[in-house]
This record gives structure tokens, sequence and C-alpha cells, in this order.
């Protein structure tokens, strides 16, 4: 990570009690759909991959106030919730990112196999209070497979938090699929949201 000069005292969102907003929209997955069909692989693994690489492609998304600092981070690592297959266990996985990885194959199965170990007890989840979670290199990403939800809402632990939060829901007869993200207007604007969806609808199409 790398500190960045950004004057918070004139942002007009610094002293608001809260400066959260969130935003849901759209994106199509006929691609990547077809391509885990046709490739026997897990469509939420491979749409998790999708959004974490479009929130790093977007610098201010990546950014912190620490110290009373702004930092940048290189990367946001995913952490997302898992069930197991009868919806009786519920845990955490925390994700390295893609790049990470010669392809996205491999990635794929480090995923799957991550999240197994977890289920089964063979690796421990991803453990951290809510509150701590803004001082890590962390997105939080969630999905909700049975609803085709049009708007979404979030919990909010700290007014203050920093860290993105994404949902993605049901994919729908057009095989398009609602993308929330919840930001801070601190650093986001609606113009950095533009580049978010943008490059999420880049990575799903890429398949």
């Amino acid at each position: 990570m790398k500190e960045i000069e950004f004057s918070l005292n004139e942002n007009p969102f610094n002293d608001f009690l809260s400066a959260r907003y969130a935003i849901s929209a759209r994106v199509n997955v006929e691609s990547l759909w077809n391509w885990c069909h046709e490739n026997d692989k897990s469509f939420f693994i491979m749409s998790l991959g999708c959004l974490m690489n479009a929130v790093n492609s977007v610098p201010e998304l990546k950014r912190r106030i620490i110290d009373g600092k702004v930092i940048e981070y290189d990367y946001l690592e995913g952490v997302s919730p898992i069930m197991g297959s009868d919806n009786d266990i519920y845990k955490e996985m925390r994700v390295k990112v893609p790049e990470e990885f010669s392809d996205i194959n491999e990635w794929h199965d480090y995923v799957k196999n991550l999240s197994a170990g977890i289920l089964n007890g063979e690796h421990e989840g991803f453990i951290l209070e809510m509150e701590k979670r803004d001082f890590t290199n962390i997105a939080n990403f969630s999905c909700i497979p049975w609803v085709d939800f049009d708007t979404l809402t979030n919990c909010v632990v700290d007014g203050a938090a920093i860290q993105p939060l994404i949902t993605w829901g049901k994919v729908n007869e057009k095989y398009e699929m609602s993308v929330a993200i919840t930001i801070s207007h601190i650093f986001v604007n609606g113009r950095e949201l533009g580049y978010f969806y943008q490059n999420a609808q880049k990575e799903f199409d890429k398949f």
C-alpha cells in the first residue's frame, strides 16, 4: 500500500454521519454463464473473480483512511460467505486475487478447494471483527442467488467505514444479473462507479 495526497478536510462528505451509499445495476452474464456450463466450472466462483477484478481496476475503491492518513492498497483480496450443501454450515473465506495465478482455471480450482476445505473443517475460515475490516486489504463479496433484486442496502457497522461491499443476485431469463456495491462518497463518485460497472461487464464478456 502507499500513502497518497488527499485533503480530507476539504472533502464535503468527511463530516457526514455516514458517507456510505449504494447503487445497483445489471450486467449481462450470458458469455460467462455458457462458458461455465460448457467447462464444468462454478458460476459463483467465476462471478466472484470477475467482480474482484472489476473492484481492483478502480484505484478509488482501494483507498482507506488509517490513522488520519489516506492510503491506497495495491490490491484488495475478496472475503465471501460460503455455505454447506444443506445450508447448515455458514463460514467465510478470504480469497487471493486471480492475477496471482497462471490462469483463471488454476484460480478457480484454488477457490473451490479452499471453500471445500473450510466447510469440511480442514482449513480455518476467515475470522476478523467487522470493526477491524477497514484496516486490511479486503473487499466484501456476497451472493444472493435466490433473488433477482433491483436494489439492495447493507448493514452499517460503522458510519465511517470505507471497505467496499459487493453483492450479486440471481441470473434472470435475459442472462442479466444485478450487482450492488456499497462504497464511501469520500473517495467514490459516479464516474468511478461507472468505471466499476464498465469493467465488470468487460470481465463477464471475456468468456
